[in-house]
């Protein structure tokens, strides 16, 4: 072969077509680059050459399955597959505490850490991203509320103002998303830990 290089999403079409050595290609292509990111993630060089395979049986998977859509963004989609790797292994070890489930539970106080090592950060991040999308199920007064007190950091008597509502009710209203955001994290099964 000559020194053209081939693209990515070429190599993975003469993959989908049979050519084994096209995805050898591929992985020796990006072994480095993910290789890194994980290790830099996990700092164990085993745990990272399991994750690093596991990437890439996902990837193999997702490929023969025909569910993968290239639009020339192969590699940030590898990244991404091992990205949640990286956060599935931190959950499945419990390295990092659960909320229990009782008394005061907030889920946002994983939300308010300023001391973020890259492991911690890059899993506030996933959550918080979790939690944007579990908020958006509340009922809409719910949300506002939520919204305000939470991401815009409001008062309580701010709130009531900007609402038309007593405080009270935008204090219920509160208590009731926080106790229906609970709901629809035990009904999904999720693990949120900080």
């Amino acid at each position: 072969m000559n020194n053209i290089q081939i693209s990515d999403a070429s190599l993975v079409r003469d993959y989908l077509d049979g050519n084994e050595n096209a995805l050898a290609t591929l992985i020796n292509r990006h072994h480095h680059r993910i290789y890194s990111f994980i290790f830099s993630k996990v700092f164990d060089r085993d745990i990272a050459e399991d994750i690093f395979q596991d990437t890439f049986i996902k990837v193999i998977r997702t490929l023969k399955r025909g569910k993968y859509n290239e639009e020339g963004k192969f590699l940030p989609w590898v990244m991404r597959i091992s990205h949640n790797l990286v956060i599935d292994h931190f959950r499945k070890n419990k390295r990092m505490p659960k909320f229990d489930n009782s008394g005061d539970f907030n889920i946002f106080s994983v939300l308010s850490d300023g001391s973020l090592n890259a492991e911690t950060q890059l899993i506030k991040d996933q959550i918080e991203s979790d939690v944007k999308e579990l908020i958006k199920e509340l009922p809409e007064d719910q949300l506002e509320v939520l919204t305000m007190r939470i991401y815009k950091d409001m008062s309580f008597k701010e709130i009531s103002e900007r609402t038309g509502v007593s405080i009270n009710t935008a204090l219920g209203r509160m208590r009731y998303a926080l106790i229906n955001l609970r709901k629809i994290i035990e009904k999904r099964n999720l693990i949120l830990i900080n």
